[in-house]
């Protein structure tokens, strides 16, 4: 026999033993695979990764006045599907500055049980903002999501304006 037969035959072997340990292995495998409805369970509970649009609700003027504000943020779904959405609350610097940094304010978000907690401001370009991953929900049809977040403006020469708004997601 050829070196090259020897090495067809002896690829031959080890397909076929690759093929026998995949069947042998067939019921177990299948048994820890997911199930379609649970590919789908799961990418539900993940978080979706982009907006596809905003809802933006009515601006008012950052106060410095060392009070504590409170903004609410809502959303009705009136679709007849489950929508994820996620509430954002905005502090948008003057155009010409001074910029705006996340120790200019003190940002809580109220919890299901009414108690406040602190929420950590993102900074951007002059803009402070709320995560949208961590605040992501499923609204489901016809029902409406509240959001109150507290906002204590800390510099008194701080200038701004408070954007709240909603990110849609699908």
């Amino acid at each position: 026999m050829s070196l090259k037969n020897s090495r067809l035959r002896l690829a031959s072997v080890a397909l076929v033993v690759a093929l026998s340990g995949l069947a042998m292995a067939g019921p177990a495998m299948a048994a820890t695979q997911q199930t379609g409805g649970a590919v789908a369970a799961a990418a539900q509970r993940q978080p979706a990764a982009v907006p596809t649009g905003f809802v933006d609700l009515p601006t008012s003027p950052l106060k410095a006045d060392g009070e504590r504000h409170e903004f609410t943020v809502t959303y009705r779904n009136d679709s007849a599907a489950d929508r994820t959405v996620a509430p954002q609350l905005l502090v948008q610097s003057p155009d010409a500055g001074p910029f705006l940094t996340p120790s200019d304010v003190e940002l809580e978000r109220r919890t299901a049980d009414g108690c406040w907690e602190p929420v950590q401001a993102g900074a951007q370009t002059g803009t402070l903002f709320t995560d949208l991953t961590t605040a992501q929900r499923t609204v489901r049809a016809g029902e409406t999501l509240t959001q109150v977040y507290r906002l204590t403006v800390v510099d008194p020469d701080a200038e701004g304006t408070v954007t709240p708004r909603v990110a849609l997601y699908g």
